[in-house]
């Protein structure tokens, strides 16, 4: 035997003996700040630096969610109370996780995090700098942790598939990650072609954000569900007052604006403080459909809206908030676009859709009550 071959054969024998961990190959990933942050093992503890970011996870670790997290931000209970039951009711695991205090009003505590001992720590890109201020990566890198930034709110277009590629990297599901990436634009197209072949008139539209937690008047501006109605085939009237993807603008402007269609947001606020008259749409809302609505219609008494088409109109309509900060836009995309093209999208399904999605890719079932019409169907 030559020498290549003893050298092969003794390194083949060698790796049988060694244990998994070792042979393990470590990987980088690139996150949407451009970083490249370099594993050196399987990921087996994370924190979420943002709760929500269990919707972006739960496709990637179907099976169990929390299964490699060790803490994270209450603001999935604060936020959407009824998509948090839902979830911790099949996991009931969730309930035992520490919640970690926000990077960005300086109530997170690095103690808590490294008693943790945790492999990573996933934040939204709209806390680095928060992070960077405080040096929290160059704290974190003295005891072993990484910090990767993922984004589903800022920036949807250019961050959504890389943020699922490294969550998908992260978990150990690549296929998962590009199996959810290629759902989310073969449904978008439904939409998105369909629009460029027929070419209607843009309606104008005022997205509430956040009613009845955001004073009047919350909105969005040419990102995030701005750039979602622009998807749908509307024209998004915060766009032209806002730079950033969200802000407010003030009565007045939308008075102004006479919106054609007004689509507000919301979702179970019930554990935020001075949370009021909000719009509960979301995961197990069909059951108190008519109380939303009547919520819905209450908000539209507001000055800024009693004169506007949309309100004379009747197109006035609810959608979850959630939809803002997780790779499901597509469907608050089907839905309004169904709200702003009815005829042209008869026949789009967005429940259908959704339950599809569930189906495939999530791990609890798929409850209807995601939006509402301030006026009854007949």
């Amino acid at each position: 035997m030559n020498f290549a071959k003893m050298l092969a054969t003794s390194t083949v024998v060698l790796a049988s003996l060694l244990p998994f961990s070792v042979l393990a190959q470590s990987f980088t990933v690139k996150d949407v700040a451009g970083r490249e942050v370099k594993f050196d093992k399987p990921v087996e503890r994370v924190i979420l630096g943002e709760g929500r970011m269990l919707y972006s996870v739960a496709p990637i670790e179907k099976e169990d969610p929390f299964a490699r997290i060790v803490g994270w931000r209450n603001d999935l209970l604060t936020t959407d109370k009824d998509g948090y039951d839902t979830y911790l009711a099949k996991f009931p695991k969730g309930k035992e996780l520490p919640f970690l205090g926000n990077l960005t009003d300086g109530t997170l505590q690095t103690e808590t995090v490294v008693k943790l001992n945790p492999d990573v720590m996933l934040l939204p890109i709209g806390n680095k700098k928060a992070a960077d201020e405080v040096k929290l990566e160059d704290m974190l890198n003295k005891i072993g942790v990484k910090i990767v930034y993922i984004d589903f709110r800022e920036h949807i277009l250019d961050n959504t598939e890389p943020s699922l590629k490294v969550l998908g990297q992260i978990f150990g599901h690549e296929d998962r990650a590009a199996a959810v990436a290629a759902y989310w634009k073969q449904q978008m197209a439904r939409v998105t072609d369909k629009l460029k072949a027929a070419n209607p008139k843009k309606p104008n539209v005022f997205m509430y954000r956040a009613a009845g937690l955001v004073e009047c008047c919350g909105t969005f501006g040419p990102d995030n569900f701005g750039l979602m109605v622009d998807w749908a085939g509307g024209r998004n009237l915060g766009s032209d007052f806002l730079p950033g993807y969200t802000g407010s603008i003030n009565a007045e402007q939308v008075v102004a604006s006479n919106p054609d269609v007004i689509v507000v947001t919301g979702s179970n606020w019930s554990q935020t403080k001075n949370a009021k008259d909000f719009v509960n749409v979301g995961p197990t809302a069909a059951a108190t459909a008519e109380n939303s609505r009547n919520a819905l219609n209450v908000l539209m008494q507001n000055a800024a809206f009693t004169g506007s088409k949309a309100v004379s109109g009747g197109n006035v309509h609810a959608i979850w908030h959630q939809f803002y900060t997780s790779p499901y836009q597509f469907v608050a995309v089907q839905q309004m676009a169904k709200w702003f093209h009815p005829e042209l999208f008869a026949d789009l399904d967005p429940d259908a859709t959704f339950k599809e999605f569930h189906e495939k890719f999530l791990p609890v079932p798929y409850q209807p009550g995601y939006w509402i019409d301030a006026k009854a169907a007949k």
